[in-house]
C-alpha cells in the first residue's frame, strides 16, 4: 500500500484496477471522463480499455466481456446512461457471469449537463443495486465492493458518484500494482437458455430479481458503509438521513452539542430497510438531506407507513430542502439549523469581491466560429432554422453569432431539422453536428433523413477531436485509447455510402469559399452535406498572430460585433488583438472592410477538392 493525492475519478479507476477489472469501455462526458483515462494511463498490459462509439456500444462491449467471466467497467455521465439504458434494461434480466459495474457520474447543478437526473432513481426503475460514495477514499474502496457484489449476484451494479466526489481530491491509501487482484476470465460458455432473452426467460428472471432485491435489502442493512451515528445515544428525538457528498456536508455542520441521530445510506437501492427501522425507533422527526430526487425521503416515508412508526419525514417534499440544484455546506447548514431550531450566531463571512461575468464562449480561433459565420452570411435574408447539438459548438447560440435555434441531446438536431421541414417545407433547415457526435449518434439521423426524403443541409463541424470533454480520440482520428494507430473512418465516405450525392468538404477559415459553398449546397434538393474541416485550435499551434494597424483601423468594430472572438479587444474606440489568445486564424482579417488587420497565418490543411468523391 502507498499514499497518493487523487481526484475522485482517479481513485475510482485505481479501485477498479485493484478489483481486477479486465475490460473498461465508456464514452467521454463530464464529470466521468477521467475514470477511463486514468485506467488507460495506469493499467497493466492485460487490461483492455476503449472509448466506445457511444454509451450503448460501451454497455454491450462490457456485457460481452462479463458474459465471458471478465470483470468489466462502463463509464458515462447521467445523460449517457439514457443511451445505454436499452441494453442495460435487458441485461438486468439476463445477468452476467463476471462482475459488471456501471459507473455513472451524476451532475447536480447541473454544472456541465442538460439535466439533473438522479441515477438512484434509475436504479429503482431498473431494479439494480446502487452504490453511492461520500468521499474520494470511500469511492476507492466502494467500487471494489461493487465488483464483488456484482460477481456474487450475477447482476450489473450501479456505482453512482456526483461531481463533488468525482472531481474532489484526497490523500488516500491505495494498493500497489502487485497487490491488485488478478482475474482470469473463464471464457464464454454456450448456453442459449441463459444468454438468449425470450419472454419466458424474462418472466422467470423477473421473479428472481424481485426476490433477490428483497433479500439484498436485508443484507445491505449490515453493509459496513450503511450506518447510524452515534452508535450509543441518549435517546435523541430528531434524526438526519443523508447520502453521498451530503454526508460530508452534514458532518461538517453538526456540533458536539447537537443531539441528533444520523443515518448514512451508501446503498440507496435496494434500500437498507431493517437498518432504517432501527434508526427511526423513538424519533419524532427526520430531515432527509439529499441532492436531486427525494429518494431517501420517499423510502423512509414508506418504511414509517409499513412499520406503523409515528415519525414525521421532512425534506424536499416538505420544502425543508431545495427541490432541485446542488446542495452546499452552507445550504445544508441552514437547513439543519432550522430543523434543530438553533441559531449558531456565527460571525458573518467577510465580503467577497464581485467576480467578473464570464459567459462561456468559443475559444479564440475556434474553427466553429468561422463555420457558423459562413452559414449565417450565406443564408442572410432567407427563412432558415439552425438545429444545434451537444458539444463546443452549442456555444454558437451566443451573441453575436446567434446560430443555434435548438439543442436537445446528442444527435437530435439532425432529426429535429427533418421534423421542421415536414411541417414547414418553405424553411431552409440546417443541422450542425460535430465529428465525434456524428459517429456517436448522427449517422442514424442522416439515414432517416435520406430514406424519408427530407430536404435539409447537414453541416459536420470536423475539428478532428472530441474537444468539449478533453480531446479524446474517436473513429475519425485514426488512433484508439489503447494507443493503436488505425485507419481513420471517413465521414465523407459514410455520407456517400448512405446515398448523399452532394458532399462538400471545405476549410471554414477560407471565408469566401466557405460562404460560396454554403450558398451552392443549400440550393441543392434533398439531403446534402457540408463538412467544415479545420483542427481544434487547442491542437493546432499558431503560425503567426494577427495584429491591427492602428492607422488603418477606423473604429467600426465590425470584427467584434460580428465575430465575438475573445482575442478582439475594443480599446480607446478602436480594436487591438490580444496575442496571448490569438491563433492567427485570419478570420477577422477577412471580415475587416478596411484591411486594417493582417499578419495572421493559419495552419495549412489538405482537403479533398470541393464536390470530389471521398
Amino acid at each position: 500500500m502507498h499514499t497518493e493525492f487523487l481526484m475522485g475519478n482517479e481513485a475510482i479507476a485505481l479501485g477498479a484496477l485493484a478489483a481486477g477489472v479486465n475490460v473498461v469501455a465508456g464514452y467521454p462526458g463530464t464529470p466521468s471522463t477521467e475514470v477511463l483515462e486514468t485506467v488507460a494511463r495506469r493499467r497493466s498490459q492485460d487490461v483492455y480499455v476503449e472509448w466506445s462509439i457511444n454509451e450503448k456500444a460501451a454497455m454491450e462491449v462490457a456485457a460481452g466481456a462479463a458474459y465471458s467471466g471478465a470483470r468489466a467497467l462502463v463509464t458515462c455521465k447521467q445523460v449517457g446512461l439514457n443511451v445505454a439504458s436499452d441494453p442495460l434494461m435487458s441485461l438486468e434480466y439476463i445477468g452476467v457471469k463476471g462482475g459488471l459495474v456501471v459507473m455513472v457520474a451524476d451532475d447536480p447543478g447541473p454544472i456541465s449537463s442538460q439535466t439533473e437526473q438522479d441515477t438512484r432513481t434509475f436504479a429503482q426503475f431498473s431494479k439494480l443495486p446502487c452504490f453511492d460514495p461520500s468521499s474520494v477514499a470511500e469511492a476507492y474502496e466502494m467500487v471494489q465492493d461493487a465488483f464483488e457484489l456484482s460477481e456474487r449476484l450475477g447482476t450489473p451494479v450501479f456505482f453512482r458518484a456526483t461531481t463533488r466526489v468525482d472531481h474532489g481530491y484526497e490523500s488516500i491509501q491505495v494498493a500497489d500494482e502487485e497487490e491488485w487482484l488478478h482475474n482470469d476470465p473463464e471464457g464464454f460458455v454456450r448456453d442459449p437458455s441463459r444468454w438468449v432473452i425470450f419472454p419466458r426467460l424474462s418472466v422467470v428472471n423477473h421473479a428472481k430479481i424481485e426476490a433477490r432485491n428483497a433479500q439484498l435489502s436485508d443484507e445491505l442493512s449490515d453493509y459496513r458503509r450503511n450506518f447510524v451515528l452515534p452508535e450509543t445515544d441518549g435517546a435523541p428525538r430528531k434524526g438526519i438521513a443523508t447520502h453521498g457528498i451530503n454526508y460530508a456536508y452534514v458532518r461538517e455542520n453538526l456540533g458536539e452539542d447537537d443531539h441528533v441521530r444520523v443515518l448514512r445510506v451508501a446503498t440507496p437501492h435496494p434500500f437498507p430497510e431493517r437498518l432504517a427501522v432501527e434508526f427511526l425507533q423513538d424519533l419524532d422527526e427526520v430531515l432527509c438531506v439529499e441532492e436531486l430526487d427525494p429518494v431517501l425521503e420517499r423510502a423512509l416515508t414508506y418504511v414509517c407507513g409499513k412499520h406503523d412508526l409515528p415519525v414525521r419525514i421532512r425534506g424536499k417534499l416538505t420544502g425543508d430542502i431545495a427541490p432541485s440544484g446542488e446542495n452546499t455546506v452552507e445550504s445544508v447548514g441552514a437547513a439543519i439549523d432550522a430543523f434543530l431550531g438553533v441559531d449558531r450566531q456565527e460571525l458573518p463571512a467577510p465580503a467577497m469581491p464581485t467576480l467578473p461575468v464570464r459567459p462561456p464562449v468559443l475559444c479564440a480561433g475556434c474553427p466553429h466560429r468561422a463555420s457558423f459565420y459562413a452559414v449565417k452570411k450565406a443564408m442572410k435574408g432567407r427563412k432558415t432554422i439552425y438545429c444545434g447539438d451537444i458539444g463546443c459548438y452549442t456555444l454558437g447560440n451566443a451573441a453575436p453569432l446567434d446560430m443555434v435555434d435548438t439543442c436537445l441531446c446528442m444527435g437530435a438536431g439532425i432529426n429535429i431539422a427533418q421534423g421542421v421541414f415536414h411541417t414547414e417545407p418553405d424553411t431552409s433547415c440546417f443541422a450542425f453536428v460535430g465529428d465525434s457526435t456524428f459517429f456517436a449518434s448522427g449517422i442514424t439521423g442522416t439515414i432517416n433523413a435520406f430514406y424519408n426524403q427530407a430536404d435539409m443541409t447537414l453541416v459536420v463541424l470536423d475539428n478532428s477531436t472530441t474537444a468539449m470533454t478533453g480531446h479524446q480520440p474517436h473513429p475519425g482520428t485514426g488512433r484508439t485509447m489503447m494507443g493503436e494507430v488505425v485507419q481513420k473512418v471517413s465521414i465523407e465516405a459514410i455520407l456517400r455510402a448512405i446515398g448523399l450525392t452532394v458532399v462538400e468538404t471545405v476549410d471554414p477559415l477560407d471565408l469566401e469559399l466557405a460562404v460560396q459553398t454554403v450558398r451552392r449546397v443549400a440550393d441543392e434538393p434533398g439531403v446534402k452535406a457540408i463538412i467544415f474541416k479545420s483542427p481544434c485550435v487547442v491542437l493546432a499551434r499558431p503560425q503567426a498572430h494577427s495584429h491591427v494597424d492602428g492607422e488603418r483601423c477606423v473604429g467600426c468594430q465590425r470584427c467584434v460585433r460580428e465575430l465575438g472572438c475573445p482575442a478582439l479587444v475594443p480599446t480607446d474606440g478602436k480594436v487591438v488583438i490580444d496575442e496571448s489568445l490569438c491563433s492567427g486564424c485570419t478570420l477577422c482579417e477577412q471580415v475587416c472592410p478596411f484591411g486594417a488587420i493582417g499578419g495572421g497565418r493559419r495552419i495549412d490543411m489538405e482537403l479533398p477538392q470541393a464536390g470530389g468523391r471521398a
